[in-house]
């Protein structure tokens, strides 16, 4: 059974009113799974950004004046509404983006819950009285939002990269203008629209499409703008943090991984392929934290490797629509052509292909589960992130070689690994150098935990307290009395 609806054409938001562009150009939004055009996305041009920097200046003003416990309701019943329409907006992602229905449903539910979270969280931001160094004098430590935001997402997840930001601005009185991805535009623009319903003050929140590089070279230099965050790939959030550093803005950076997966040789075997293998090929593998260096102890290598290509090939790939499906195309034709190099690569360096590495069909953008064993250190696929349904294997001797792997490249995301020692265990919870670690599960990434990366991964959180930090100056106030 297919699901159908009618996707939307998507406009703007400025000062809490959805209009077209003043130019009234949009850019065409393409279905993965048919590779046919279902909808338009409107496409802003620098008075249509001067209009949103105006409006979050406003907005601005207002919010940042509001108590905590009025954001805090206003942001609780924005999870409200997006829990009411999260069939229709599950079904505008997995039209947009290919992942299947049910994963997209987790998506929504799952930004329902950040935003409740960081409502709450917004009413524990406190600042301190500090003990003066004499009695006539009041010392004290203020917590103040830092201003307006310019965030900026990915494609991979529309609405989980977008409430992120969102809401850990709003909790701590800032507004924000959001460059969402013009690839995805219906899902995040839902977002924000329930945003809107629940009463959010005019100019608070901005959505803005267009030109990635002419709206991110416009805003963040923009003496409007005082916050950047950004999630996407390491290349292009270097040059937005330096963009950045140029102009003095704080930035929250969320970029590329590279996760290793260590398998030990005492692991539940099964456990890895279940765990591992939901979370590798999970929205097609197109997830900065997705494994996918594979690091097997040799003496279960192959028992492994069996049970892993076993699980791959058992996978329905199809429309993310359809009922069953497992995993769904990637997100562009362009994932394709890098997925077919990534293995070609592999083959021409030695490894083995033993499972999938083709494209499936001539519609859409289907790539089959696969899975490359005896992977060479120079190949790309161990050393690039391959953001598709690849995994690589290799093995090794020792836990300090298994690490030692782990570290080897610049990224430091995520990681997994899998062990009944809790020895190995506090061994790899300090030796891998990630921002995350889990260890005998799958990603878990609860809005209560930090999540972030270290080295070329990018820096700050976008989870946990830590997350509203960078959204806040910290002002000393010393008052003496006379």
């Amino acid at each position: 059974m297919t699901t159908t609806t009618t996707y939307p054409n998507t406009q703007l938001l400025v000062d809490n009113v959805w209009c077209d562009p003043a130019a009234g150009k949009s850019i065409a939004v393409m279905n993965p799974s048919t590779g046919t055009e279902v909808g338009r996305v409107a496409h802003a041009e620098k008075v249509d950004l001067d209009r949103a920097l105006a409006a979050a200046q406003k907005g601005f003003n207002t919010w940042r004046n509001m108590t905590a416990i009025e954001r805090s309701d206003i942001m609780r019943k924005a999870a409200g509404i997006l829990r009411e329409r999260a069939e229709k907006i599950a079904t505008y992602t997995t039209i947009e983006q290919g992942k299947p229905l049910g994963e997209a449903k987790v998506e929504v539910a799952s930004s329902a819950q950040i935003i409740e979270w960081f409502a709450e969280e917004s009413r524990r931001v406190y600042g301190r009285i500090v003990p003066p160094r004499t009695m006539t004098t009041t010392a004290m430590v203020l917590k103040e939002p830092v201003g307006v935001v310019a965030a900026f997402t990915p494609w991979n997840f529309p609405m989980n990269q977008v409430v992120r930001k969102v809401s850990a601005a709003l909790a701590t009185g800032c507004s924000i203008i959001v460059k969402a991805p013009e690839e995805t535009p219906a899902s995040p623009a839902e977002l924000i629209r329930a945003f809107v319903d629940a009463g959010l003050p005019p100019g608070v929140v901005q959505l803005v499409f267009g030109d990635p590089a002419h709206i991110s070279s416009y805003l963040i230099p923009h003496p409007i703008v005082r916050k950047i965050t950004f999630t996407g790939s390491t290349p292009v959030g270097k040059m937005l943090a330096a963009m950045a550093g140029q102009h003095m803005k704080r930035a929250t950076m969320e970029l590329g991984g590279h996760a290793p997966v260590i398998v030990a040789e005492d692991a539940d075997i099964m456990l890895a392929v279940k765990s591992a293998g939901a979370a590798k090929f999970r929205n097609a593998g197109q997830v900065c934290i997705a494994p996918t260096r594979f690091l097997v102890a040799n003496k279960i290598k192959g028992e492994f490797t069996e049970a892993f290509v076993k699980m791959s090939e058992a996978l329905k790939v199809g429309d993310g629509l359809t009922q069953g499906t497992q995993m769904g195309p990637l997100a562009n034709a362009r994932r394709l052509d890098a997925m077919a190099k990534v293995v070609a690569d592999a083959h021409a360096k030695g490894a083995k292909v033993i499972s999938g590495g083709d494209r499936i069909g001539s519609a859409g953008n289907f790539f089959t589960p696969t899975v490359v064993t005896d992977v060479p250190l120079d190949a790309s696929l161990f050393n690039d992130e391959p953001f598709g349904p690849i995994a690589g294997i290799r093995g090794f001797d020792t836990i300090e070689e298994a690490i030692a792997e782990s570290n080897r490249l610049a990224f430091g995301l995520s990681a997994y690994a899998f062990t009944r020692s809790l020895k190995t265990s506090h061994q790899l919870s300090h030796g891998i150098e990630s921002g995350m670690v889990w260890i005998n599960q799958p990603a878990v990434a609860v809005p209560e935990m930090p999540f972030g990366g270290v080295k070329d991964s990018g820096y700050g959180s976008e989870g946990g307290p830590e997350a509203l930090e960078a959204y806040l100056n910290t002002k000393t106030v010393s008052i003496a009395n006379v």
